[in-house]
Formats: C-alpha cells, sequence, structure tokens
C-alpha cells in the first residue's frame, strides 16, 4: 500500500466513521457491536483502496452499503439466534477431594488451552482463571468488548471441541 492510499484511508476514517458509527448504532442499539462492526466495514475499505478512489458520495455509499449488511449477517448468525449474555460468570466447580482427578483434569484442561489460538486463549484465560468482566478484559488487551465477547465465544467453543476429542466430554 502506497503514501496516498495511507493518507486516503486516513481522510476515509475521518469524514465516514463517526457518521457510520452513527448509522449503525441506529441499527443495532449496540456501541461494542457498532464499534465492531464500524472497524470491520473500514477493514475492508483499506483491503479495497479502489473503491475509495470514486466520488466521496459513491465511496460513503459503499461504507454504509457494507456496515447494513455485517449487520444483517450478524442479527442473522447463529450466535444472535441461540445465545445469550449473561453479565456474571458462574461459579467454578468445587474442587474434588481426590487429587489425582483433580490433577488429570488440569492437564487436560491445560492440553485443550494449548490447542487454542493466543487470541482465545487469552480472553479464555483472562475470563475464566483471571475472574475478569468483558470490560476488565477489554481494557487490559486494548481491544473492543464485543471483540472479547467473539473470542470468548469462539474460543470456548474451540476449548469444547478439543476436549471433546479427547474424550472427555460428549
Amino acid at each position: 500500500m502506497s503514501v496516498t492510499d495511507d493518507a486516503l484511508l486516513r481522510v476515509v476514517h475521518d469524514e465516514h466513521a463517526r457518521p457510520l458509527w452513527r448509522y449503525v448504532m441506529s441499527l443495532t442499539h449496540d456501541a461494542s457491536l457498532a464499534d465492531d462492526i464500524v472497524q470491520e466495514t473500514l477493514l475492508r475499505a483499506w483491503r479495497k483502496p479502489a473503491v475509495l478512489d470514486q466520488s466521496e458520495l459513491s465511496a460513503r455509499g459503499w461504507l454504509f452499503t457494507v456496515a447494513r449488511n455485517l449487520v444483517i449477517d450478524e442479527r442473522r448468525s447463529a450466535h444472535t439466534r441461540h445465545e445469550f449474555a449473561i453479565d456474571e460468570l458462574p461459579e467454578p466447580a468445587a474442587v474434588t477431594s481426590d487429587v489425582t482427578d483433580a490433577i488429570l483434569d488440569r492437564w487436560l484442561v491445560a492440553e485443550a488451552l494449548a490447542s487454542l489460538s493466543l487470541e482465545h486463549r487469552s480472553v479464555v484465560v483472562h475470563a475464566y482463571y483471571g475472574g475478569r468482566s468483558i470490560v476488565e478484559i477489554a481494557a487490559e488487551l486494548h481491544i473492543p468488548e464485543g471483540t472479547v465477547k467473539s473470542r470468548l465465544h469462539y474460543g470456548l467453543r474451540a476449548l469444547r471441541l478439543a476436549l471433546q476429542e479427547a474424550g472427555v466430554m460428549r
């Protein structure tokens, strides 16, 4: 990407990010989701700078269309239809009296965690081992809350799959 492309993207961000965020907020009523969708929209613009070389009105229309389509995709996703957020994490399970079982469980979970990507593992560890909230994790890792929620969701799904493959869960 050339210097002119970088400058063009800065201009696009400065001119369109705020109105785009307001538009997405009007559709979603969720600030963290709006942040994520605007970020993804601008990322797609960064990947296709030729679209931004058009007239300003045409580029703005493209950005708003991409954002609207991302909102629609989010609403249609299984995540939105089948899951709901909770404010507090569930209590950790009681410690078993058999030390051997506890050691084996820790070993299996550690192996399953090691199979996760760094981003997913980091969020899962912060949430479950650190006992931190979504807001706290977002602040510590310097990422949007929506990204934390997404990484936690997909990280737990991958963890469940790894434990199923290890024969621990059905």
